[in-house]
């Protein structure tokens, strides 16, 4: 029987390797991709805006704005493995903007689903301010990936840049 544990051991920790390899392979890939569909969107955004509209609406630049959040996002996580949590709510702020721009627009009506959607993008306000509260309260070691180095003992950096928060 300490013949199979001690084989075991001697595997575990090559197999354990590969594992994490084949993971962050296809973490990297998988972000790539991401990252080139969402430059092909933008592409196909500006090509139709300016060979086939001729004319940009406020619809247009705040999808415009959405694309550019999302590579800022796909970025940041190429640099440090960390989501920042705040690019996704500005995301949900400018969509829920254009939704709103749009319907205005092409209804030209008070309605409660106006009411709704203001509602949604102020309660989307308030959670950045509370992650921005706790981030800077609380704030998260946030190192590069190629940096191996402990920390000092006691000692909790805050962020250089509050935009990882």
């Amino acid at each position: 029987m300490k013949n199979h544990t001690s084989r075991f051991n001697k595997l575990e920790k090559p197999l354990d390797s590969l594992g994490n390899l084949a993971v962050e392979g296809f973490h990297y890939l998988a972000l790539f991709v991401i990252g080139c569909m969402i430059i092909w969107s933008a592409g196909h955004t500006i090509f139709d805006i300016i060979y086939i509209k001729q004319t940009a609406t406020i619809d247009d630049i705040l999808l415009l704005f959405i694309y550019l959040e999302l590579g800022a996002m796909v970025g940041i996580y190429f640099k440090t493995n960390h989501m920042p949590v705040r690019f996704l709510i500005y995301i949900a702020i400018t969509a829920l903007t254009r939704l709103l721009i749009s319907d205005i627009q092409h209804n030209h009506k008070a309605e409660m689903g106006l009411v709704i959607i203001t509602g949604s993008i102020l309660i989307l306000a308030c959670a950045i301010l509370v992650v921005r509260f706790a981030s800077w309260h609380f704030p998260s070691v946030i190192r590069e990936k190629s940096q191996d180095k402990p920390l000092e003992h006691g000692k909790t950096p805050r962020p250089e840049d509050d935009e990882l928060a």
